[in-house]
């Protein structure tokens, strides 16, 4: 219930210098001030205080701040516990504040009822719970604008620019045309072509930079026994992969993680490709990795400098030409005879030697052009990224239902454009809070004056 006093252990668990302990509810101050043995707190000043507990005796030393309501994160009344990192000193804190009248919240519950109280919209609340598990500097770069408010106000603009016309055609629906101002119907037309310009930007951009939050996945893919288990270990540095010559030694995708620049890659080591294989747990490692090619961001595909060019070789070139991936081309096994007709590929950028490679400068050369191609489609510095698939979902099904009702428009079917408009309102407000038909209603008798 809203009315509860509500206390968690704000910091990670283990042993640090500092871990912080949070009450809010109408009854944290009470609660603060039971624990500290102290008569008052002023509002956000740190006030280092000693803290007890039910039964008076000693816990340790702290600093305390009041956050006071409305001017907190949840909008009720808030105190922290600021005291020395460790398991027994925070659960002793959370025990007394708990015999006081707290109770531990739910997962989420502050940022629910910062939610509840108009602290925070839902795009803000998907942009903390992902700050939370950012792993890359650009992922925090991307969730703190989300987190400022910039996909709220892209959302609450295109919001009124569909009330706007909602309200319009009601109005035509209901009372004379010539009641309405001449170019009404342009300006609904010029609304909507600047909406789904908008919304297409905006999923094209999305969707470039998808892999900033969890990842981008790149995508090591060949026929077998040309390198890539090899290719992956040098990348990583240690012995992930199994390497032998023995071909189909990897049957299924290994994935890592690793860090190039200020982005974090998910290297996958597939399966090696091939038609014809008579072996059931090598043919669904195959099938792996062509899922693996298909959710890739970025394809390594590598060739065998000393074997021919063969049908194995065209299948790779026909799978990354069907996704149509950016792709880096290496010929691996430069040290040896050269049988390979270069000539069959698109191009070539390195030319390697993994398995005996004895220095890491053609490992760098490969490491500098995964960062070239992260950073051309990876930069925050311009516009607005959604951060999560049901973001994405929102404004997909938004610009789907806006597309309709402009073609609607244009025969003149009132009822269905505002069917499809009211559609795209609920839609795209999933983002950041659901819309109400009372909003609507505001714009119509506010700028219409009806009924004087």
């Amino acid at each position: 219930m809203i009315e509860d006093t509500i206390v968690a252990i704000a910091t990670a668990s283990g042993v640090g210098a500092i871990s912080i302990v949070r009450l809010s509810g109408k009854n944290a101050l009470n609660i603060a001030l039971k624990i500290s043995q102290k008569a008052t707190l002023t509002p956000r000043v740190a006030t280092l205080s000693k803290i007890y507990d039910y039964d008076s005796i000693l816990i340790d030393e702290a600093l305390l701040i009041y956050f006071q309501n409305p001017n907190s994160f949840t909008g009720e009344d808030i105190v922290e516990f600021q005291c020395h990192g460790g398991i027994a000193v925070t659960n002793l804190v959370l025990d007394t504040a708990i015999k006081y009248g707290a109770r531990i919240a739910t997962p989420g519950e502050f940022s629910k009822r910062a939610y509840l109280n108009n602290k925070i919209d839902l795009s803000q609340a998907n942009a903390i719970s992902k700050l939370i598990e950012a792993k890359s500097e650009d992922a925090v770069k991307l969730l703190a604008k989300q987190l400022k408010g910039e996909l709220k106000d892209f959302v609450e603009n295109i919001r009124q620019d569909l009330l706007f016309m909602l309200a319009y055609v009601e109005v035509s629906i209901d009372y004379a045309e010539d009641d309405l101002p001449d170019n009404i119907y342009e300006q609904i037309e010029f609304k909507l072509s600047n909406i789904i310009t908008e919304l297409t930007n905006i999923l094209n951009i999305s969707k470039r930079r998808e892999g900033l939050i969890d990842g981008f996945k790149v995508a090591i893919v060949g026929k077998p026994n040309v390198g890539k288990s090899s290719l992956l270990n040098k990348l990583l540095n240690f012995n992930r992969a199994i390497v032998s010559d023995i071909a189909g030694t990897t049957r299924d995708t290994i994935e890592e993680s690793i860090k190039v620049g200020t982005h974090i890659i998910k290297i996958v080591d597939t399966a090696g490709i091939r038609e014809a294989t008579n072996d059931t747990i090598e043919q669904i490692g195959i099938k792996k990795s062509k899922e693996a090619i298909e959710e890739a961001d970025i394809i390594i595909a590598l060739f065998d400098n000393n074997k021919e060019f063969e049908d194995e070789d065209k299948v790779i070139l026909e799978l990354i030409n069907e996704y149509k991936k950016e792709t880096i081309f290496i010929l691996n096994k430069v040290d040896l005879e050269n049988n390979f007709d270069k000539s069959q590929l698109p191009k070539i950028d390195l030319e390697l030697i993994v398995a005996k490679s004895t220095n890491n400068i053609s490992i760098d050369l490969l490491i500098d052009k995964l960062t070239t191609i992260l950073d051309k489609n990876s930069s925050v510095s311009d516009g607005i990224t959604l951060v999560s698939k049901m973001q994405i979902k929102a404004v997909e099904k938004t610009l789907e239902e806006t597309k309709e009702a402009k073609n609607i428009l244009n025969i003149n079917q009132f009822e269905f454009f505002a069917y499809h408009i009211n559609q795209a309102l609920e839609t795209i407000s999933q983002i950041t809070r659901p819309y109400e038909n009372d909003q609507m209603l505001d714009v119509m008798f506010g700028e219409f004056c009806l009924g004087k």
